[in-house]
């Protein structure tokens, strides 16, 4: 699964995301102070899905028209420990393996997708 970790995404999880085999890159190490929309082309020209908490994501999205190799998942969970949180997101995450392609919002107790459109 190849994955793109916004700058708002926890390094724990980007490292057990990375200990649990995804193919993940981050902002955060990588490229920091990107604009939304030039970590969305990232997300686009490596096929990756990118993870965030960042709401502005959805319209940004359907906005960009993005194909189907790549997706994002929007994280609305509370908060826990930084000691909790690395692995409990990358169990989300790598419970599925068909996050590509959808616009994905997980909440607490569920997890919605709604496929990506590309209308010519």
């Amino acid at each position: 699964m190849r994955l793109l970790a916004d700058e708002n995404f926890p390094a724990a999880a980007v490292r057990a995301l990375d200990a649990a085999g995804a193919d993940i890159a981050s902002v955060r190490s990588a490229a920091p102070g990107l604009s939304d929309s030039e970590v969305l082309a990232w997300a686009v020209r490596e096929e990756r899905v990118l993870i965030t908490f960042d709401k502005d994501f959805g319209e940004l999205a359907k906005a960009s028209a993005l194909p189907a190799t790549s997706g994002v998942i929007l994280l609305r969970l509370p908060m826990q420990a930084p000691d909790e949180i690395g692995r409990r997101l990358a169990d989300l995450i790598m419970a599925r393996l068909d996050w590509t392609g959808h616009f994905s919002v997980i909440e607490p107790g569920r997890v919605r997708m709604r496929p990506i459109v590309n209308e010519p």
